[in-house]
């Protein structure tokens, strides 16, 4: 199984001061940052294979992993960094489709281990993460699903969608090799229809309502995780996931 990491953005929303600004899977929390949290529980789990997508500041990524003392994973860079992540996807197209399963998660989370379990438990699958207690409002993407089959993967829902589970998404999800392939080719389809400036979620979107490939949902709603995205967020983590994250066993470091 391989996991590819999407670390390429600017983090605008945090709001760093100029001239201070750095990746935000470098953010630390208990002196560990995100992307070591990320590799550590990988490993733990037994993903033996990880691709990291990169854009901005990608040395220091780097020297931060050496200086943890990590193996540098295998990297993939976005030049244009400042468009969307489905032109980080495409940068990592070659990892998507040289076979087996695939995990394609959001380098910005702050998260429980037993959320990746759930992700890479039994043999081949597709595989969202849903969370039903969820903050209502524009921000989070909503997974909605009718008789366990998803209707929708998107911030704003159209009026009059049926649906009987909606939660949000955390930003993981597991392909099978040929879905993962079929995935590459939508988000081509993105690349040379002039939408690089797209979130990658959309082309995700598209593919789960294709139904060509099915889904099933792994509900994780109670475990503690925070996507971080505007300085708000970064206080939480700190204050409200990092200590039930510390009483769990596992990684932790």
């Amino acid at each position: 199984m391989r996991a590819i990491i999407l670390a390429a953005g600017l983090g605008l929303r945090l709001q760093q001061p100029p001239g201070e600004q750095f990746p935000k899977c470098l953010l630390r929390f208990d002196g560990v940052t995100l992307l070591e949290r990320h590799l550590s529980m990988l490993e733990a789990a037994g993903v033996d294979e990880v691709v990291l997508a990169l854009g901005f500041q990608p040395e220091r990524v780097e020297a931060e992993l050496k200086q943890a003392g990590r193996k540098v994973p295998e990297i993939r860079l976005n030049p244009r960094f400042d468009l969307g992540s489905v032109l980080t996807v495409h940068t990592v197209a070659d990892a998507l489709t040289r076979g087996g399963d695939v995990l394609l998660m959001d380098a910005d989370v702050l998260y429980d281990e037993r959320m990746l379990a759930a992700l890479v438990a039994g043999d081949h699958a597709n595989r969202l993460l849903i969370d039903r207690d969820y903050e209502a409002g524009d921000e989070p993407v909503k997974l909605c699903l009718k008789n366990g089959v998803p209707v929708e993967l998107r911030k704003q829902l159209a009026v009059g969608l049926e649906y009987d589970t909606i939660g949000e998404s955390v930003g993981f999800f597991r392909f099978t090799q040929a879905t993962a392939e079929r995935f590459a080719q939508i988000v081509a389809g993105y690349i040379d229809s002039g939408r690089a400036n797209m979130p990658h979620e959309e082309a995700v979107r598209d593919l789960l309502l294709e139904r060509t490939h099915a889904f099933d949902t792994a509900d994780v709603t109670g475990l503690p995780w925070i996507e971080i995205d505007f300085p708000n967020d970064v206080a939480r983590a700190s204050e409200e996931v990092l200590p039930q994250l510390q009483r769990t066993a596992g990684v932790t470091r």
